[in-house]
């Protein structure tokens, strides 16, 4: 395992938390965007906890590298349909947030990939 997979995973890990954290605590910055976009309130919690489990599974999947591919690729999904629902709501210069999540993890699977 390389210093760099582990720092960027740990970065990832961290900054994909923090993201759900703000969405289980209903931030104003992160839940005015989500009606904005039309997602439904009833989801938001499941989506919370999809990417606190999806931080979770970056940091397990340091020791246990199965975990880190579904982690890595249901986190590049999950922002995936992110883009997807930012670009349904015709909210283009929203764009980059999602992927500001995204590339951390993507950068993360392939570092972890390349370690392997």
């Amino acid at each position: 395992m390389s210093i760099a997979y582990t720092v960027v995973t740990l970065f990832a890990a961290a900054w994909v938390g923090f993201s759900a954290g703000a969405l289980l605590l209903h931030a104003g910055w992160v839940v005015d965007n989500l009606r904005d976009y039309g997602v439904p309130e009833s989801w938001w919690p499941w989506l919370g906890w999809a990417k606190a489990a999806g931080a979770a599974g970056l940091v397990a999947g340091l020791f246990v590298p199965a975990v880190a591919v579904v982690s890595v690729t249901a986190l590049v999904l999950y922002f995936a349909g992110a883009v997807l629902t930012v670009l349904r709501a015709r909210a283009y210069s929203h764009i980059p947030y999602p992927l500001l999540y995204a590339v951390p993890v993507a950068v993360a699977g392939v570092l972890g990939l390349a370690a392997a």
